[in-house]
């Protein structure tokens, strides 16, 4: 089984070479490149009719035929390879792998289906489907809320001897903040799309007062909470510094995150874009829990957190930059001390106004998008093929297909916009798809054949395009 860390530890980049996974896409092959990518009919794991419409609907006013044959092959990506739905008891169930990687992250699976929320209403099925990934999720929640990803079922993992409390049903146990948000983010964009209710049912409430209690134990107020991790391994950020508990953190109202979306550990806990997504989060679960029979104390207890959480991110996770101003720091740790950076993963900082989390004209966002996107960001690096932020999760020199959407995402600025869709069409090295990284200076240098989250969240921002500025799309990539 091929995992994030042994993927990039066991890749030919050192050399020069293109990793492929052993879940690599059995229909990419060579010959015409503008050849559709999808797997046959037949071999589709979902197949949904609105999506079809929609893909034929787009790729029409789509002047750039690699645009238009990248948008067909990405944005079913999800659909086409990674759902697995069935009914269970009567009810909905879905698991979703991230692509190379058989097993079902939290965040993942939330962001890979996110983009199909608007369609769900016109097309049952898929509206089923998606409300049995919010199902599966809620179970995945009560097993462990300390947990980043699942197997389907009991079968163990290979890192079973991490050396925290895994269980046969856990692929993967790293905390990270954002793997509790994502499920929120995508129950309340599903009702909002939907008003489909059913399930906020009592196993959907106690998942969410259970998300609750773990954010509450990772504020630390009193103790270091139940949660730790090491790993055996050569790879520092697979592994938690203080003996598994992170470095030392002064409590502020903040919630630690040991682990950042990248699954790559935190230096300092108080990661600051995922604070800012359970502020959202929470609130978000607030409104939906007085709307699942009342549920008037986990609403409050949700919204006094989330209040909690914003005062202290107000209070110590806006800092003054040498050369920027106020900015959004990525980490800091209560003392004072802080990093200056992003990741591409998503929630970045860059992608903030994406999630909702602050608005796109912030004077605080404004200035920290200034510095993410300029040569005082470590993790920005510019190239002959392109220039974006990439991660230390893939090593220097590497940029994110997702840090490139993400800043489409967040941008009214049609060059800016253009620019990057450029980018991304150069960077699919006669693939077809979206990689997690490629080199700045040659894309056939990439990590991750087959990374759904990726490839779905392009087909979301062709949509957007096409939606708000479709003359974009008459242009030459």
């Amino acid at each position: 089984m091929v995992t994030r860390r042994k993927f990039l530890q066991s890749s030919a980049l050192a050399a020069g070479g293109t990793m492929l996974s052993s879940y690599a896409l059995p229909y990419v092959k060579s010959g015409d490149k503008l050849t559709s990518r999808r797997p046959p009919l037949k071999e589709r794991r979902f197949v949904s009719e609105a999506v079809e419409e929609t893909i034929r609907r787009v790729k029409k006013d789509i002047a750039d035929p690699t645009l238009a044959w990248m948008f067909e092959n990405c944005y079913p990506n999800t659909l086409d390879t990674t759902v697995f739905f069935s009914e269970k008891g009567g009810r909905p169930d879905t698991f979703v792998i991230t692509g190379d990687i058989h097993a079902m992250w939290l965040r993942d699976s939330s962001a890979q289906v996110h983009p199909y929320l608007p369609l769900a209403k016109e097309d049952p099925q898929l509206q089923k489907l998606l409300e049995g990934v919010i199902r599966r999720q809620t179970q995945c929640i009560l097993i462990d809320p300390y947990a980043n990803a699942f197997n389907d079922g009991p079968t163990g993992s290979e890192w079973d001897k991490d050396l925290t409390e895994m269980k046969p049903e856990l692929h993967e146990r790293k905390w990270e903040v954002d793997s509790l948000c994502y499920p929120i983010r995508l129950a309340h964009g599903y009702w909002q799309a939907t008003g489909d209710t059913s399930f906020m049912d009592e196993q959907w409430i106690k998942a969410m007062q259970l998300v609750v209690q773990t954010f509450r134990q990772q504020q630390r107020k009193k103790d270091r909470g139940p949660y730790s991790f090491m790993r055996v391994t050569s790879w520092q950020t697979d592994t938690v510094a203080g003996g598994g508990w992170g470095n030392p953190w002064k409590p502020n109202g903040m919630i630690c995150s040991v682990f950042r979306p990248s699954d790559d550990a935190t230096i300092f806990l108080g990661l600051v874009p995922s604070n800012f997504f359970a502020v959202r989060s929470l609130r978000q679960m607030a409104e939906m829990a007085e709307k699942a029979g009342g549920e008037k104390e986990l609403a409050s207890s949700a919204r006094s957190l989330a209040a909690e959480v914003e005062k202290a991110l107000k209070e110590q996770a806006v800092l003054e930059h040498l050369h920027y101003g106020r900015i959004y720091p990525f980490e800091i740790d209560g003392y004072g001390n802080a990093l200056f950076m992003d990741d591409s993963n998503i929630p970045s900082l860059l992608a903030m106004p994406y999630l909702g989390t602050v608005p796109a004209d912030d004077p605080v966002y404004r200035n920290t998008r200034r510095f993410l996107l300029g040569d005082d960001n470590p993790w920005f690096f510019r190239g002959k093929a392109a220039e974006g932020m990439g991660s230390p999760h893939t090593g220097r020199e590497m940029i994110w297909p997702l840090a490139l959407t993400a800043r489409i995402l967040t941008s009214n600025d049609r060059e800016e916009i253009l620019q990057n869709l450029r980018w991304l069409v150069r960077s699919n090295a006669g693939t077809g798809f979206m990689h997690e990284s490629f080199n700045m200076d040659d894309p056939s240098k990439f990590t991750r054949k087959w990374f759904a989250w990726a490839n779905t969240l392009f087909g979301e921002t062709v949509l957007k395009i096409h939606g708000e500025m479709p003359e974009i799309l008459d242009k030459p990539m």
